[in-house]
């Protein structure tokens, strides 16, 4: 197959939060302000060319969306692709080794509230720093697109927002999970982009993509309060997020694919989580291969993992 098993991406997606879990607080916290900046230039990215085209929108504001939802993938892209760290993905990843009992319910809390901590830190930095200090909304048709846009994500009901955070965190969670099929850097780009232009198209509520949008407009002068921003808007999208990223995905491929006859693991002494390879040899509908060929496949585990170990900015050695 040209393609990871559902079951070996859960697995990974299992190994790379446990490896984060690993990470030193100064290295974490690091991948997280990073996570959180590329998330916010993926934001900045949609406003400056989606917001540069208010003709196009008056008459087709489909178009204006759907360019968008093209664009802003880019930010999760080159999260995954670096080894940089997401709170809304973590929601999924860290759901796989809590239900397997590999990490506890108190060091999940920790990462995810670091995580999201340190994502706003570096979402500040892109919304304040590399945006509105240097005059990138300060002229129309920019700045109105901007206030536009983070005021009516303010001006929502309570539920509105929460649900919309739950579809948002399960494309994002698909998108990732999908990436980690990918065998080659294209193929997880293309994996990643597909669920995240889906979910942004429609205008589902991402928290730290919204710790981009709604305080750079506070900080070009929209009539936002922080207080509108954190209650009205970043509680219930966090909340759905969670929602969608551990329920939607991490609970439902955990019962598809790791809680019964899923792949094994083991503890190596230097503490790093590796596959089995005697138990990765599955096919496509989970059963282990057999017959002629069965060398070559378990010759392409062993380069994946290889391969992991060198993507995986996560692991600890």
């Amino acid at each position: 197959m040209n393609y990871f098993t559902p079951k070996e991406a859960a697995d990974a997606f299992r190994i790379t939060a446990i490896n984060k879990s690993k990470r030193p607080f100064p290295e974490f916290a690091l991948m997280a302000i990073l996570g959180g900046a590329f998330i916010a230039f993926g934001g900045l990215l949609t406003v400056i060319v989606a917001g540069g085209m208010p003709e196009v929108a008056n008459s087709n504001p489909g178009i204006v969306r759907f360019v968008a939802g093209a664009l802003f993938p880019v930010g999760l892209i080159i999260v995954s692709i670096t080894g940089a760290d997401l709170f809304t993905s973590n929601c999924a990843g860290v759901t796989f080794p809590l239900l397997k009992k590999e990490i506890t319910l108190p060091k999940v809390i920790q990462l995810l509230t670091l995580s999201y901590l340190f994502n706003f830190v570096g979402a500040q930095f892109i919304a304040y720093i590399l945006s509105a200090n240097v005059g990138l909304f300060n002229s129309d048709p920019w700045h109105s697109y901007l206030h536009d846009y983070s005021e009516a994500k303010v001006n929502r009901d309570f539920m509105t927002i929460f649900v919309k955070g739950i579809g948002a965190n399960w494309l994002v969670c698909l998108g990732m999970f999908i990436g980690y099929t990918a065998k080659d850097t294209i193929g997880k780009c293309i994996g990643i982009w597909i669920p995240v232009m889906m979910f942004v198209t429609m205008g589902y509520e991402h928290s730290i993509a919204n710790m981009f949008f709604i305080p750079a407009a506070i900080y070009t002068g929209a009539g936002i309060t922080w207080s509108d921003f954190l209650l009205t808007n970043l509680v219930p999208s966090t909340l759905g997020n969670i929602i969608g990223g551990m329920l939607l995905v991490g609970c439902v491929y955990y019962y598809l694919f790791l809680k019964q006859g899923g792949t094994k693991t083991k503890e190596q002494k230097d503490g790093r989580y590796e596959i089995d390879i005697r138990t990765t040899n599955t096919d496509s509908s989970g059963n282990r291969n057999k017959g002629n060929g069965s060398n070559g496949k378990k010759q392409e585990r062993l380069e994946r993992l290889e391969r992991l170990e060198k993507q995986d900015s996560q692991v600890i050695n």
